[in-house]
């Protein structure tokens, strides 16, 4: 019998109700753990005897892999494999799959949202108001303005849709170009620093890999318009957060909203700035995206088990996201 340790948080196994009893019907054994209440020390010895592993942001280095003698297949419940060391799992024979794109219109509409909040300062007057202060703070309409996507995925896509219909002007910048998508959405690719230069809003959606660690710098973020807006819902490591501090605090740049950082959760230096939004990694927090993912998962485990091939199968630096 495949054993089977799933670690996610208990928010997203409540919101997966079927996750254990779907495995346990494919003659599996389901361990649960709560992520957010295990230690690492336990993970270690927990996974020892573990066929197949479910991870949400837990880290599947090489420690844990090599105190898994037994593992086989590594699922990450979501589409982001940044801390999964794929290739030494890929070395050490072990299969590793995500769910690409299920949840994209999730945390699309969260970038949006975050958008929308820039640009009328809305949990700033909504903080204002609450506190007893009838604050008036002027904003910025969307209509005219220019958009720049930085990642043009799925996510990035659906943000360029929800975009679309706000008639903003979007540019994207990118390795991945769907040129397709690109004409039908009226996007227009540009070369990063011109994208900077020109955009009203920038939203980063890209995956994190070497190449996109701390893409936003200090250099980077002096080519956006002191009256720009930045939008992070992909991984906190992209930005360079203490020059993103910097730039907010000398006012380089208007503002920014942040659903991710570099440390979660993020310090005070962050959150206590004015000019920023914060939320807590919840772009793929809906009930939808993760009933999705659950789905995608519990086929893979049945498709592992019945020796039949898996379906989005990650390799070293290709996975979708």
């Amino acid at each position: 019998m495949a054993k089977v340790l799933v670690t996610l948080s208990e928010l997203f196994y409540r919101a997966a109700p079927r996750l254990k009893e779907k495995i346990e019907e494919l003659g599996a054994e389901c361990l649960f753990l709560d992520s957010k209440n295990v230690s690492r020390e336990a993970l270690l010895t927990r996974i020892k005897d573990v066929d197949i592993y479910v991870l949400g942001v837990e880290k599947a280095d090489r420690e844990l892999i090599d105190a898994a003698g037994k593992l086989r297949y590594i699922i990450k419940f979501g589409a982001g494999v940044d801390n999964i060391d794929v290739a030494y799992a890929r070395q050490k024979g072990i299969s590793v799959t995500n769910a690409p794109g299920q949840n994209a219109s999730s945390v699309a509409d969260l970038a949006f949202g975050l958008l929308l909040a820039g640009a009328r300062s809305i949990p700033q007057t909504n903080a204002a108001v609450k506190n007893g202060f009838w604050k008036i703070s002027m904003g910025y309409e969307l209509d005219g303005k220019t958009l720049g996507l930085i990642g043009f995925g799925e996510i990035g896509k659906r943000i360029a849709r929800r975009a679309s219909g706000f008639n903003m002007n979007i540019m994207a910048y990118g390795t991945y170009k769907d040129y397709k998508s690109a004409k039908q959405l009226n996007v227009r690719f540009a070369e990063l620093d011109d994208l900077l230069a020109k955009s009203d809003f920038v939203c980063i959606s890209t995956s994190l890999r070497p190449e996109t660690f701390h893409l936003m710098n200090e250099e980077r973020l002096a080519k956006m318009k002191n009256t720009a807006f930045l939008i992070n819902i992909a991984r906190g490591e992209v930005i360079d957060e203490n020059a993103l501090i910097q730039a907010l605090e000398q006012k380089k740049i208007r503002g920014a909203a942040l659903d991710v950082f570099e440390t979660e959760p993020p310090s005070a230096r962050v959150t206590s700035l004015p000019n920023v939004i914060c939320t807590s990694h919840i772009g793929g927090a809906t009930f939808e995206s993760i009933r999705r993912i659950e789905k995608i998962t519990s086929e893979n485990i049945g498709r592992f088990i019945g020796n039949e091939p898996l379906t989005f199968t990650v390799e070293a630096g290709k996975a979708r996201t």
